[in-house]
């Protein structure tokens, strides 16, 4: 029969005395929620994993340090945002304009509920996808690969005005879906190359 915990504090005392029930339980109710998190931040399946995973291990290596009336739910979503941070600066160095991004990220995660972020990110890749054509093609050169709006005009054979047409329009269409977190919903799909030109 699983163990039923009513509410966090005797939660998180199973957990202090080393139940393994306990830890069943925050896997049963957690694990799959937090991985379809951490993939919105990651767009990478194995990532998320190993982000997930390394959330768990950590707080059963520090139950004994787990506050005794505190939110679990709120914990483990920022434990989950904090690691996937610890293992994108380790696997790349940030810019000071990236930097930037993730603090702004931390905001957005640390202000809303968790299914807010992953709603917004499925509504600006909604909004990218139904771009019109030559506007997403534009937009896409620009923030998924990386390329400077001359290289952008050379590849498609436009001017730079033509370029920066259809890069101001599909901001303003991303921005009526996620305003002023459309930057940082853009840094979280493309990483880098969506900060590598200027915003129109």
């Amino acid at each position: 029969m699983k163990t039923q915990y009513n509410d966090d504090i005797s939660l998180i005392k199973a957990l202090k005395n080393e139940d393994p029930d306990a830890y069943s339980f925050l896997l049963r109710n957690y694990h799959h929620k937090l991985c379809v998190y951490a993939f919105s931040l990651t767009n990478d399946n194995d990532f998320a994993e190993d982000v997930v995973q390394n959330v768990f291990i950590n707080i059963w290596r520090r139950r004994s340090n787990l506050k005794d009336d505190f939110s679990l739910k709120n914990y483990l979503y920022k434990s989950v945002y904090n690691e996937y941070i610890d293992q994108h600066r380790k696997q790349k160095s940030i810019l000071s304009i990236e930097k930037k991004y993730i603090d702004g990220l931390s905001m957005v995660v640390e202000s809303e509920d968790e299914s807010y972020l992953n709603k917004l990110i499925e509504i600006v890749k909604r909004e990218i996808e139904n771009l019109p054509p030559r506007c997403k093609e534009t937009f896409l050169l620009s923030r998924k690969e990386g390329l400077t709006n001359i290289e952008i005009a050379e590849y498609l054979n436009i001017s730079v005005k033509g370029v920066e047409f259809h890069l101001s329009k599909a901001f303003k269409i991303l921005r009526n879906s996620a305003q002023e977190k459309v930057q940082t919903i853009l840094f979280l799909l493309f990483g880098n190359n969506s900060l590598t030109t200027c915003t129109p």
